[in-house]
């Protein structure tokens, strides 16, 4: 796992006062661009959702659509993009969530999620927990299960783990790296 989380931390581009002033950006598109690193992330990702027992993988607008999909076919799972309000066609459901500053909503297709499935959610970082913790509400609505939030890194210093764990009920979260 050292081997893993030392490839991957090389590919991760710190990007200063980005998207503004006194924020690092955590840029992942060196990572996407080198085959052998994106590789050991969605077989490490693949893995997760092995381990949970997963029967889909959901995938968070933007980047956890990136991630989730090539974890899905590697898993041999569905994949089931979760999207900002507004995008789907059809009958979706719809949750709500609030934002550091104001609040946003997120939507899925309710017959693409099963009673007999179990999800696992894929993203490229666990920040705040806002959106994840959304996306587990919308999968028990639509009356699946969760089996676990699965992430490339998560931010501790934003406390999302604290945040997420009432959401995830048990449900494991797991996050390659800590930053």
């Amino acid at each position: 796992m050292t081997d893993l989380k030392e490839l991957l931390l090389s590919r991760i581009r710190d990007v200063e006062d980005y998207p503004e002033q006194g924020v690092v950006f955590k840029d992942i598109t060196p990572l996407l661009a080198d085959p052998a690193a994106f590789t050991a992330l969605t077989d490490a990702l693949a893995e997760i959702a092995r381990r949970t027992g997963a029967t889909k993988i959901v995938g968070l607008e933007a980047r956890g659509f990136i991630l989730g999909a090539p974890v899905a076919v590697r898993a041999g799972l569905g994949f089931v993009p979760v999207r900002k309000a507004g995008k789907l066609p059809g009958a979706t459901l719809r949750q709500a969530y609030d934002l550091e500053y104001g609040s946003a909503e997120i939507e899925v297709h309710a017959e693409d999620l099963t009673a007999a499935d179990r999800i696992l959610v894929v993203d490229d970082v666990l920040a705040t927990g806002g959106t994840a913790e959304a996306s587990l509400q919308l999968i028990r609505r639509a009356g699946a299960q969760v089996a676990g939030v699965a992430v490339l890194m998560e931010l501790g210093f934003l406390a999302g783990r604290t945040r997420l764990a009432p959401a995830l009920d048990g449900a494991p979260l797991e996050a390659l790296l800590q930053v």
